[in-house]
């Protein structure tokens, strides 16, 4: 005889275990004690840079960081590039915060949104990865090896700087104070990063079309279909999406307190 099932008892289950799934997402989402420290940090780095952002004189702190996201912009130009098959020239940055690939080939619908999307890619992978101690040391290698291919394809001295300073700020770090400090740095670049480029995006795409960018040649491959600030939009909306994932992830993936984290990160080994 065939079992009987009982449609109200069934519904019962997946009631209360869909519950169970809710409940465990909203714990898993819920910051602990250090969790709400590194959320405090993040917004005390998203206010410092808005508020110094423009500021006469102060501005200057933050100099060498946004020309470190241009650099981060170009990277994710030129290794998309590499991915499509593109002979990388050269990079560059400028004094004036600008920056600008040259390259051989690829193909344009991957490489031309590539520099916004990948550097806030990057940033939003930066800011998941300072919600933990041994997260941030991976991800600060991963960072100088992103330096490193900058150092190579750089074609002056102040991209060459740029990539030395970081480079070295990195190593200091991981010699000082069991690389306590890398945690901050590497969470600074990620908010950085996502900033820069949220506003690079807004200052360059949508508010003004002083000059070609990004966007329009990208608007112009597609063949016209959409104006680049269309794609502005659009491109600010992505990297907007990463930037809240970033955080996101981070407060579901490392739950450990400051004292279990330390512990991990010691055993990936230090400089010292």
């Amino acid at each position: 005889m065939a079992p009987v099932i009982d449609d109200q008892t069934t519904y019962s289950h997946y009631l209360v275990a869909r519950q169970a799934v809710q409940d465990e997402a909203l714990n898993r989402l819920t910051p602990t004690d250090d969790q709400k420290i590194t959320l405090i940090v993040i917004g005390v780095y998203v206010a410092a840079v808005l508020i110094l952002w423009n500021m006469p004189f102060i501005k200057i702190v933050l100099a060498p960081f946004k020309l470190l996201t241009v650099g981060l912009h170009e990277f994710s130009h030129a290794i998309v590039g590499c991915f499509t098959c593109a002979k990388i020239e050269a990079i560059e940055i400028d004094p004036d915060e600008g920056g600008v690939t040259r390259m051989r080939g690829g193909i344009p619908m991957c490489t031309l949104p590539a520099g916004y999307l990948g550097s806030s890619l990057i940033g939003a992978i930066l800011v998941m990865c300072g919600f933990d101690v041994l997260a941030s040391k991976v991800a600060s290698i991963f960072l100088g090896v992103c330096l490193l291919f900058i150092l190579w394809w750089a074609r002056n001295w102040l991209t060459r700087g740029i990539g030395i300073l970081f480079i070295g700020l990195i190593v200091l770090l991981w010699l000082v104070a069991k690389s306590t400090g890398l945690k901050y740095y590497v969470l600074f670049v990620g908010v950085m990063s996502c900033l820069y480029c949220l506003w690079d995006i807004l200052d360059d795409l949508v508010f003004r079309k002083a000059y070609e960018s990004d966007a329009s040649k990208f608007a112009k491959q597609c063949g016209g279909c959409m104006s680049s600030r269309v794609w502005g939009v659009i491109w600010f909306i992505i990297s907007l999406i990463f930037f809240v994932a970033g955080i996101l992830i981070g407060l579901v993936a490392f739950k450990d307190d400051q004292e279990t984290q330390q512990q991990r990160a010691d055993s990936l080994g230090t400089l010292q």
